[in-house]
């Protein structure tokens, strides 16, 4: 008989994938659930940007094959969003390179840095498919833990007491999915001491910094020698309300681009000419009124009825948390967070995220996503709220 690949094995279909036919079958049964769960903006992008992807979609001599480096206009543009809100200099024709989202950069620095066998540090709790892709590429996946009691920022003491010959990657995401833990300066001063010390290459998984997040935004490259040894995402999926554009970025040292743009121009032709120049106007022209109407108003209110749907669950939660979830310690009453989240998807009808498909320190932990509409999120309030 045939048989898949071995690398097929290595990892279980991802777990939004599966259960989002489960919901879809229940609401095929006229159940009607209401999905807090992904963390997919409901709101639309500005409406200049979609007015530019109109513009030149009308052109007949924008249908063409691009440069899978990107355009010029976009890396331009994308260099001047790290000066306009990082304070960071960023060369448009060295340094950054354009993505189709970030989950497809993570498969292309996996492969232009780890070899087979070679290890990457993973975070516990963190996204998944830091973890899937190293498993699919052949890497030994070492998990370093993050603990509330922590801010869940990195250990730095336990992180040193590891064996690092093998290690070659290491990720991050800060502000953090999907504790909701912060950056902070010291954390990235940190990582770039521990890169530097160890000769490993940290990763941070930058998207979330706008959401929720009314202090200074923060990225690792601000930290001085941080272009040498470390590499950082941003996306325009959470902040630009564009998920599906699937329009991500990556900014590095020329070197580290360079091998990064090798194999991406291996598997990919690069992204319509119509999505990267709507991409560079919203880079550019959406202004900080746009950012914190979309960014900060509409989430703090969502946010207060999650938290008041924490509360009706016996949840205990960070107030300071920032980003487009909030996460929640369950209480003793239940074995695991599936326990939790099962009853309420098939009494409330509400699908809310257990926090084990994480890692084994979110066992204990539910997310709700931010991103539905006002009236259903209140609507689940009040099915959980009869529940």
């Amino acid at each position: 008989m045939i048989q898949p690949a071995k690398r097929v094995r290595e990892v279980q279909e991802y777990y939004f994938s599966r259960k989002l036919k489960e919901v879809s079958r229940l609401n095929a049964e006229g159940k009607d659930i209401i999905s807090l769960a992904i963390g997919s903006p409901d709101m639309p992008p500005s409406k200049l940007t979609v007015d530019k992807l109109c513009e030149v979609a009308r052109q007949p001599s924008a249908h063409g094959y691009q440069p899978t480096m990107g355009t010029c206009e976009l890396r331009e543009a994308m260099a001047g969003f790290y000066k306009r809100w990082y304070g960071v200099d960023i060369n448009p024709q060295t340094e950054v390179q354009p993505l189709i989202g970030s989950k497809e950069g993570i498969l292309h620095i996996t492969l232009a840095f780890v070899n087979p066998g070679e290890q990457v540090l993973v975070p516990n709790p963190g996204y998944p498919t830091y973890t899937s892709l190293s498993r699919i590429l052949g890497a030994e996946v070492i998990s370093y833990d993050l603990l509330e009691n922590n801010g869940w920022q990195p250990d730095f003491e336990a992180l040193e007491r590891m064996d690092l010959s093998r290690v070659r990657l290491m990720w991050t995401n800060y502000p953090n999915m999907p504790t909701g833990g912060n950056a902070q300066r010291q954390t990235y001063e940190r990582l770039v001491h521990f890169a530097h010390r160890h000769n490993i290459i940290v990763v941070n998984d930058n998207p979330y910094s706008f959401i929720l997040n009314e202090g200074e935004k923060l990225s690792i490259m601000q930290v001085p020698g941080a272009k040498d040894c470390c590499i950082e995402f941003n996306s325009m999926s959470k902040a630009y309300n564009m998920p599906g554009w699937r329009v991500g970025m990556c900014v590095s040292n020329a070197t580290f681009i360079s091998w990064i743009l090798k194999i991406k121009s291996n598997i990919d032709s690069g992204t319509f000419q119509g999505m990267q120049l709507a991409a560079a106007e919203a880079l550019k022209m959406n202004t900080d009124e746009w950012h914190r109407r979309y960014n900060i108003e509409v989430y703090r209110y969502r946010r207060t009825i999650a938290e008041d749907i924490m509360k009706l669950l016996g949840c205990s939660f960070d107030h300071n948390q920032v980003g487009m979830f909030l996460w929640g310690k369950i209480p003793e009453v239940y074995s695991d967070a599936e326990e939790l989240t099962e009853r309420i998807l098939h009494k409330a009808r509400v699908f809310i995220t257990p926090g084990f498909i994480f890692g084994s320190n979110g066992t204990r932990y539910i997310r709700i996503s931010l991103c539905a509409k006002d009236e259903k999120m209140a609507e689940a309030r009040d099915r959980i709220a009869k529940l």
